[in-house]
């Protein structure tokens, strides 16, 4: 990755985290319980998205040595999609909601204000051990805003919200989603959909 690249998705990810943070905000006290996403409820699917901060946080305190074993945020998520048990990742996202406590808005800002600090002051090449594989910090961060916009636009369906994520933090998004449209051989269906040839099928996902 560049380092124009890396300075665009270093922005992305502030700019998704306040996006998040300005729903956190907008919760209200009776609303912490309503169903948002599958399984989870308001506050389960805060937790899982603030994973995105937690997770660069725990790599940080003990950084890889040698050569990335990953390249990308797609190379990443191609190895996570195939080895990622579904009933962990809701597990840990209640376990995530639950330590937020009493405060969740207050919790969220901490965890969020710590740990883009500790971006800002790591350099792009500093190795990150993933379940997945080791890869640089600046082509982690990518996969953060990724995971960070999709759930944010989760919370803001769940709320009622308008959709309206920051242009940067969709745009890669939006990169990232295409490019592993191609490698997993959705691409044609998402691209005759988007032009108006016709619907996705029934139950289309990229995951």
């Amino acid at each position: 990755m560049s380092a124009s690249a890396s300075a665009e998705a270093r922005k992305a990810l502030k700019d998704a985290a306040g996006y998040l943070l300005a729903l956190a905000g907008s919760i209200p006290a009776d609303g912490w319980t309503k169903p948002a996403l599958g399984e989870w409820n308001v506050r389960d699917l805060l937790g899982h998205a603030l994973r995105a901060f937690t997770t660069i946080e725990t790599y940080l305190q003990t950084p890889a040595s040698g050569e990335a074993q990953l390249g990308s945020s797609a190379d990443y998520f191609a190895s996570a999609l195939d080895r990622a048990d579904p009933g962990q990742v809701a597990e840990r996202g209640r376990e995530a909601g639950a330590a937020l406590g009493d405060d969740p808005v207050a919790s969220a800002r901490d965890i969020v204000q710590r740990v883009l600090s500790l971006v800002d002051a790591t350099p792009d090449d500093v190795l990150l051990p993933t379940p997945f594989g080791t890869i640089r910090l600046a082509d982690y961060i990518p996969s953060r805003v990724f995971e960070l916009t999709v759930h944010s636009l989760d919370l803001a369906s769940a709320l009622g919200e308008p959709l309206q994520a920051p242009e940067p933090a969709l745009r890669l998004t939006m990169d990232l989603t295409a490019e592993l449209l191609v490698r997993r051989g959705r691409a044609a269906e998402v691209i005759l959909a988007a032009t108006g040839r016709g619907p996705l099928p029934p139950g289309f996902t990229l995951f």
